[in-house]
């Protein structure tokens, strides 16, 4: 690996956060420094921790960084599921979101069972 940009994981987590973005351009103007400020900073912060994570100079470090963005992908999970209880976003396009979102953090598991096992 050369940098986090050669990591596809990142590279779709960016792309999601775009998603992401646009979905809660929609929210209701009283959520905006709540529910869609919470939904967005949970989106970014998977690439980010993900790109902080690779850049450290060890790889127990990377690790870490990695159950953050997991834990952030957990974050977003509830917050989308929120979205929808409080009628939001609707069913079809949430389940669009989670799937994508399960994808990613499937993603960040392999990537964390890879570096482990390259490690040990």
């Amino acid at each position: 690996m050369k940098t986090h940009k050669d990591l596809k994981v990142w590279q779709r987590s960016l792309e999601f956060v775009t998603v992401i973005y646009m979905m809660t351009k929609n929210y209701p103007q009283s959520e905006k420094f709540g529910l869609t400020n919470q939904i967005r900073r949970s989106a970014v912060s998977i690439p980010s921790n993900i790109a902080e994570g690779s850049a450290r100079n060890h790889y127990k470090e990377f690790i870490q960084f990695l159950y953050i963005a997991l834990s952030s992908a957990s974050e977003l999970d509830t917050q989308i599921r929120i979205s929808v209880n409080l009628e939001f976003l609707n069913k079809e396009k949430s389940k669009e979101l989670l799937e994508e979102l399960d994808s990613i953090s499937k993603m960040i598991q392999g990537l964390i069972r890879s570096v482990k096992n390259t490690n040990n």
